[in-house]
């Protein structure tokens, strides 16, 4: 049995040896790397962004009803989304369907957009606040930037540069005509030092999702063993109970020393990193994918036909630069998109400011799941737990519904708009403290100080750099041996 024991450990330290010289570049960038997103997200065009760059909707051109540019998309159900805005100095609509492309038709000429030409593309980038000189780059089939698969119905982009001092750059749709992303130079040149290394971003890899996603939980996983081997060693080797001479708890000299009490010290942190980065590529398939709700929506919505019976308003309405047209409970609505950011809902009727109550709300929400008995009716004033503005942006007021289905659904709605604005269900709830708790340290003291939570986390990351720097020098040298 001694000698199994002595076998084993021997394999411990050897493993922990070799994987710890293989991994603690690793994380040694994803310490650094994770500091620097605390503070440079991965560029995103945002709904506000989007529309602070698009002109006032010239209401007069509209020629085309909403119901007639339905009938030119040749919808059989009302759409997942309809809207008009405009395409330069065209209004159009934009309308996604439940499957299928997005389809873009002029509301002057009722024709279907499937390209634009490099001078619109000029033209619609010259209406963002901020152009100066805007001036056509090329065009980008995918790039670091663009490598996601949600711009595959886009491509390929304009890409147009701003001439602004940010270095703004924009990709334009080809087929709408949209702006879909938006990059700053600020952006550009930290993204190198932040999500690029920390995910394993390379386009070269990421352009292929599923073989990604495989190198990503393999080098976690293998990055989880190198952290355990590391913390049980440590454990072995930590002179809590007899202690070493001079009273001291580690064996070791120099960089050996400071391996071995960052590592007690900050060990499971290292660990908990690992695992829910892990955890968050969804290995397994642990976590429940997202459901086609479809028919739950349209249920929400009452209404299914291709049809809005709405007449568009004759006077412009300066400052609105998107429409979008919902029903809620059977009853049709516009929604006014204004470029302050600002959001507005009319009856279509009379075109009077209008809001649905929050019984009505709530009883158009117990449709979404006929089976299930709503067990929960909730008006959240405040953050909470689970709806929170920590590292994204959340409404508040907002109406949250619960229910006793199987996945123990809750869904919250706008009470402005009567908008559904999310829908969690028990295995995002679980994800939440699995992955955004302890990788984020999304944690409720730290929720409400965001100073603290810098500290804390950047305190942390300083820690774990020093577990992986001393590990770089104590492998260098073991491999220059």
């Amino acid at each position: 049995m001694r000698s199994a024991v002595r076998r084993l450990k021997r394999w411990l330290y050897l493993g922990h040896r070799w994987l710890g010289i293989a991994s603690c570049v690793l994380f040694a960038i994803w310490f650094v790397s994770g500091v620097v997103m605390m503070y440079v997200a991965f560029p995103n065009l945002t709904t506000s962004e989007r529309r602070a760059a698009l002109p006032d909707i010239a209401w007069s051109r509209a020629l085309l009803s909403p119901d007639q540019a339905m009938a030119v998309a040749g919808l059989s159900r009302y759409p997942r989304e309809l809207r008009l805005t405009m395409l330069n100095d065209e209004p159009v609509y934009r309308i996604a369907d439940w499957k299928g492309p997005r389809q873009t038709i002029s509301a002057v000429t009722g024709r279907a957009i499937t390209s634009i030409t490099a001078e619109q593309a000029l033209a619609v980038a010259g209406h963002h606040p901020a152009a100066v000189a805007p001036r056509l780059l090329g065009t980008v089939d995918r790039d670091q930037w663009s490598v996601t698969a949600r711009f595959d119905s886009d491509r390929p982009l304009y890409l147009v540069d701003l001439g602004d001092a940010a270095g703004t750059e924009l990709y334009v749709s080809s087929r709408r005509g949209e702006v879909v992303l938006d990059t700053t130079r600020h952006e550009r040149i930290w993204n190198w030092l932040g999500a690029i290394p920390h995910w394993i971003y390379l386009t070269v890899l990421r352009q292929d999702a599923p073989l990604w996603r495989q190198v990503v939980i393999w080098i976690s996983g293998i990055c989880m063993v190198t952290a355990v081997s590391g913390i049980w060693i440590g454990l072995l080797r930590a002179g809590l109970r007899r202690r070493y001479a001079g009273g001291r708890i580690t064996p070791y000299r120099g960089w050996m020393a400071w391996h071995h009490f960052g590592g007690l010290v900050a060990g499971i942190v290292v660990l908990t990193w690992m695992f829910s980065g892990w955890l968050s590529m969804n290995p397994f398939d642990w976590f429940a994918g997202r459901a086609d709700r479809s028919e739950a929506l349209q249920r929400y919505a009452g209404h299914d036909a291709p049809t809005t019976k709405v007449a568009l308003p004759v006077r412009d309405r300066p400052g609105v630069v998107e429409v979008r047209f919902i029903w809620v409970d059977g009853s049709a609505l516009l929604l006014l998109a204004h470029r302050d950011g600002s959001q507005s809902m009319v009856d279509p009727m009379s075109g009077a400011s209008r809001m649905l109550s929050e019984d009505r709300l709530f009883a158009a929400a117990a449709r979404l799941l006929p089976d299930a008995t709503m067990t929960l009716r909730q008006r959240l004033e405040q953050a909470d737990l689970y709806w929170y503005t920590h590292h994204q942006q959340r409404l508040l007021p907002v109406l949250r519904a619960g229910f006793d289905d199987a996945a123990l659904s809750w869904v919250y709605l706008d009470p402005a708009s009567g908008e559904i604005l999310g829908w969690s269900d028990r295995s995002t709830r679980l994800r939440r403290w699995l992955f955004n708790a302890l990788h984020s340290f999304d944690l409720p003291p730290l929720l409400a100080y965001r100073p603290a939570w810098d500290i804390v986390v950047i305190a942390l990351s300083l820690a774990g750099l020093l577990i992986s720097l001393s590990g770089i020098v104590i492998g260098w040298r073991r491999l220059l041996r």
